[in-house]
């Protein structure tokens, strides 16, 4: 008996080391043990091989037994624990909450700002976040994380190797694939009770609008005059409170427009895009990788707010950080009455 288990240990470990999948080491030991049985009934008492393995077939008959009855167990535990998963499987944006995800979400619920009702309010949120760069990862991997029940994300680029150094949303495996795909993908794995909606494709004056209706906030990550210009009209006009944040090189300013409810609007405090030259992009001057995740990560925190009512946001007050010198400082800011977007002109 103590040579067959011997032999059977010799076909598991060359299987480790030839990398065989454990399917076929537990098939080919399987077809050792009935070699044996099949030579315990064949061949006649006395024989070598049968006293070389037990000279009856009683033991090796107990053992399968056995092995049988184990595996039949955990075939038994398998379906029941898929059961329990299809019981409680993620629930999106339907407004109710499954065991798991009340888990999942203890500590948000514990405080008193947001509670029961705050993340209610989170699950039936609908957060448009243009961009999924820099201030874009950490705004979609936190709201996802705090259970927005849908999440929109909208870009037109793709992951290359120098978004790596501060765009932790992606990885080096996702190089070449578009980022809202990849962003996508990071988000479901992180928390599979959200809903997320990719827009590969770049946001232009024909699509905003409709795209903005279906949303309740939007959070502004992008790098460019235009679009950010195109972005705060669109959401005055409809009424929808924006969250902007920009860098450069180590300062980051982040910012919530709001006219609808007494606020100024991005045009409001920049009226006109700075002269080239004046604000290069990241591309052009650099940028401290962490300090995407300080900024995005506080764009997150002021959508929380804004969607649970807790606190006081930044409408009319700019948050700059200053992360060469650990520095921040609030300015407060008011809408102009000669704005052509939200005021007369």
């Amino acid at each position: 008996m103590l040579l067959v288990l011997l032999l059977a240990g010799g076909i598991w470990g060359l299987g480790v080391v030839m990398k065989t999948p454990k399917n076929a080491r537990w098939t080919m030991i399987a077809l050792l043990y009935v070699t044996v049985l099949v030579g315990h009934v064949v061949l006649p008492d006395g024989n070598g091989l049968r006293m070389a393995t037990g000279e009856t077939a009683a033991p090796w008959l107990m053992l399968g037994g056995i092995a049988a009855l184990v595996h039949i167990y955990r075939l038994g535990l398998v379906r029941l624990r898929g059961k329990v998963l299809a019981k409680d499987a993620p629930v999106v944006a339907t407004g109710t909450f499954g065991s798991t995800e009340i888990e999942r979400y203890t500590r948000h619920i514990m405080l008193r700002e947001i509670g029961g009702s705050g993340q209610k309010a989170l699950k039936n949120a609908r957060v448009l976040v243009i961009g999924a760069g820099g201030l874009g990862s950490p705004v979609l991997m936190y709201l996802a994380a705090a259970g927005v029940g849908t999440i929109g994300v909208i870009d037109d680029d793709v992951v290359e190797a120098t978004n790596l150094q501060r765009q932790i949303i992606h990885q080096d495996a996702g190089l070449g694939m578009p980022k809202v795909h990849s962003a996508e993908r990071a988000m479901q794995a992180l928390n599979p009770y959200v809903h997320v909606r990719p827009y590969n494709r770049r946001l232009t004056k024909d699509i905003i609008e409709a795209l903005f209706a279906d949303y309740d906030l939007i959070l502004d990550g992008t790098d460019n005059f235009d679009t950010r210009y195109l972005v705060n009209r669109v959401a005055a006009k409809l009424g929808k409170p924006l969250i902007a944040g920009a860098l450069t090189q180590w300062e980051g300013q982040i910012s919530t427009y709001d006219p609808a409810r007494g606020g100024p609007c991005y045009q409001c405090i920049f009226p006109k895009a700075p002269a080239a030259g004046l604000a290069p992009s990241c591309a052009e001057a650099g940028v401290a990788g962490p300090l995407p995740g300080v900024v995005g990560a506080m764009m997150a925190v002021e959508a929380v707010k804004e969607i649970t009512g807790a606190g006081v946001g930044l409408t009319g007050q700019m948050l700059i950080y200053d992360a060469l010198y650990g520095e921040s400082r609030k300015i407060a800011l008011k809408p102009r009455a000669d704005c052509p977007v939200c005021g007369k002109g």
